[in-house]
């Protein structure tokens, strides 16, 4: 025979108002977007403001189906998701590692902190043409942005985490016999989760802005070439669809986070 859980009166009405409360939130979030959507369409159809300038949402679906039938609008949303994906992954990992390093060693820490301060204030678009000049002007100079932008800061969040374990817990582990290696997987890990997902949320932006600003610098495909040759020739259809395109990958790579922290949590419950 299976147990049944048995809710309260109370607990059964904060769940149903919490699932409404849910609802509501959805409903207004994409009825919001629908006026949105309208009145930009209604604005531009009666030509309250220019659709030349301003484009509409017609014209941007008709673009995308235009772009999606001849196959431009995959080839380069391919080569700028490819691009966003692997700065993501790399920067991440290596951010992840060197913040466990500096972590592990309080001298190298010290050591590091005012170079990490200043890399994280450098405008990273100021080193484009040394990004230039060491990796060429191709997919892999666009990629190292990526990764540069990203990686700073994910070494001074999850550093940040690391160090900001109860101290007492470190020393109560530390009277039991545990190791750095021991306190980090058994205490410190675990402790840093939430925070640790955050900067995920945060690289999924930051990787983007990477990859787009490394497409402004040198490349010849993507969308962020989309959104420079479009502008070049005023063809703000083109730049809008780019736009939107844009939106949709970086909010699916988003809830992909968002999964991922809801796998974990369910982990470490």
């Amino acid at each position: 025979m299976k147990n049944k859980k048995i809710f309260s009166k109370a607990h059964k009405d904060y769940l149903n108002k919490y699932r409404t409360k849910k609802i509501l939130i959805l409903i207004s979030q994409i009825s919001i977007l629908v006026l949105l959507l309208l009145a930009w369409e209604l604005l531009s159809k009666y030509e309250i403001i220019s659709s030349f300038f301003f484009s509409s949402p017609s014209k941007i679906v008709n673009t995308l189906v235009e772009m999606l039938h001849n196959g431009e609008l995959m080839y380069h949303a391919k080569i700028t998701l490819n691009e966003t994906l692997l700065g993501f992954a790399i920067a991440t990992g290596i951010g992840f590692v060197i913040a466990f390093v500096l972590w592990y060693s309080d001298f190298l820490r010290r050591v590091t902190e005012p170079y990490l301060v200043v890399l994280n204030s450098l405008p990273k678009i100021a080193l484009g043409p040394i990004i230039i000049i060491w990796f060429g002007a191709g997919e892999k100079a666009i990629i190292f942005m990526c990764i540069l932008i990203v990686i700073i800061v994910t070494i001074m969040n999850i550093l940040n985490s690391f160090t900001s374990c109860d101290p007492q817990l470190i020393a109560l582990a530390k009277s039991m016999g545990a190791n750095k290696f021991q306190i980090f997987f058994k205490l410190i890990l675990p402790n840093s989760l939430r925070d640790i997902v955050a900067t995920l949320k945060i690289n999924v932006g930051l990787s983007w802005i990477g990859a787009i600003m490394g497409e402004y610098l040198v490349s010849r495909a993507g969308l962020g070439y989309l959104l420079i040759y479009g502008g070049q020739v005023f063809n703000l259809n083109l730049v809008m669809t780019a736009t939107v395109v844009l939106c949709i990958l970086a909010s699916m790579m988003y809830f992909a986070v968002a999964l991922f922290e809801k796998l974990m949590s369910k982990l470490y419950k």
